[in-house]
């Protein structure tokens, strides 16, 4: 399964106990590897009956820790407190915040928590009245008050027919947590804190009457990508965004356009002290030449539209430019020969990465519509292009193609920064 680099070298202990939602915790585990950890699992002593050990083996590889007076050699849950960078506790029922709360250590799941002196989040699942009793509050106070994160719980419908707050958030979100507020306390996982990024991303329309325009397939899922990881990455961003199908992540500046004349005065307009700028946007190359104020009306021997050359924003920043900042990365969306138009548009673009992947297949029954072929497509196969490499990746989904691509800014910041 390929990373997507988020969590990669970090050491993750999964902590089950017992609750009907402990059938999503396999799913915890996946999503943790999804973005690069490494993951052993301990296992209270009701987990066991909600989901098997073999379920989370089979994943990770290892067997869960399940007894602390079985067959074991050693001291399991000191070593295996000793390995973890960080703890993710999913779920975590009433019981097993009592026992974190009062130390307990009487399984192999609470001897391990209290021998683990690292970041911990808890994801609670329970019903809405055990969550809301004075004892529930009141453990969850103490361990707030000792640094431990909550993921959830959420508000839905629980497992006895009741709705209310007390469902186990998803895999996703829990997984968020430990990304957004447990990297950061251990030093890791921001590495573009304090650093300011451009992003474009989505179509540009080029007007030809009031009705009409010239465009392409271009959604926006990319860009929208990169903004989002990195605002976890710790930057501060800016997104000039065409007409998109997708919205934009909270937390960043969002400038939209529609033409790329547009475009261009939008990115110069906010060019100046930025770190990084991210060129994700499908940028018409060419405009008419001149837009009709009324519909054009259909005429009876076809209809020809003069077309002119749009600027080239890219080039424009990379004449610009000073020095070895702001950081530029381009896209290269071809049919063919992939690395080597993308190493050709490095040169002459200016820029220091090029993003290459291949361009969608026109289909034939025309039902991929708006934002089909490969720019809706779930999955990407790209080549990272630099003056130095080429770096072929494994098919992607956007978000980690979008953590590869700002790793890879990361090094070109630090080598920019680094003495000649």
């Amino acid at each position: 399964m390929a990373s997507n680099g988020e969590l990669d070298g970090v050491k993750v202990l999964l902590g089950v106990s017992g609750s009907i939602s402990a059938y999503k915790a396999p799913m915890v585990l996946r999503e943790l590897q999804r973005r690069g950890a490494e993951v052993r699992v301990a296992m209270s002593s009701s987990a066991i009956h909600f989901v098997g050990p073999s379920s989370f083996s089979g994943i990770a590889g290892d067997t869960p820790y399940l007894d602390l007076w079985g067959d074991v050699e050693g001291e399991p849950h000191v070593e295996l407190a000793a390995w973890a960078d960080v703890t993710v506790v999913a779920p975590a029922t009433a019981h097993t915040l009592a026992r974190m709360a009062h130390g307990i250590a009487d399984d192999a799941l609470s001897a391990t928590l209290l021998c683990f002196e690292g970041p911990v989040v808890v994801a609670p699942a329970m019903h809405h009245r055990m969550w809301d009793h004075p004892a529930t509050r009141s453990n969850v106070d103490t361990l707030r008050a000792r640094g431990v994160e909550f993921a959830g719980p959420e508000t839905g419908p629980l497992a006895s027919g009741d709705v209310g707050i007390g469902r186990l958030s998803e895999p996703a979100t829990i997984v968020d947590r430990v990304w957004a507020n447990v990297l950061p306390a251990m030093g890791l996982g921001q590495p573009l804190q304090g650093t300011r990024v451009l992003i474009t991303t989505g179509p540009t329309f080029e007007d030809f009457d009031p009705v009409r325009f010239w465009g392409n397939r271009s959604t926006g899922i990319m860009g929208m990508a990169l903004a989002t990881q990195a605002r976890r990455f710790g930057a501060e961003v800016t997104v000039v965004h065409g007409p998109v199908q997708v919205p934009c992540p909270p937390g960043v500046v969002a400038v939209p356009v529609r033409s790329a004349d547009e475009m261009l005065a939008a990115v110069q307009e906010h060019y100046d002290g930025v770190d990084v700028v991210i060129m994700a946007a499908a940028v018409a190359d060419y405009r008419p030449e001149t837009v009709s104020a009324s519909k054009v009306k259909k005429g009876q021997d076809g209809f020809e539209i003069r077309m002119v050359r749009n600027p080239d924003i890219l080039a424009t920043l990379g004449q610009k430019r000073c020095g070895t900042r702001p950081v530029l990365v381009g896209f290269a969306l071809e049919s063919d020969q992939l690395e080597a138009r993308g190493r050709a548009k490095l040169e002459q673009k200016g820029c220091d990465l090029v993003v290459c992947n291949a361009a969608p297949t026109v289909q034939a029954d025309s039902t991929a519509g708006f934002g089909g072929g490969s720019f809706g497509a779930t999955e990407v196969t790209a080549t990272l292009v630099s003056k130095d490499s080429s770096t072929p990746l494994p098919p992607l989904d956007k978000p980690a193609l979008a953590t590869h691509i700002l790793k890879r800014v990361v090094e070109l910041l630090d080598a920019a920064e680094s003495p000649k």
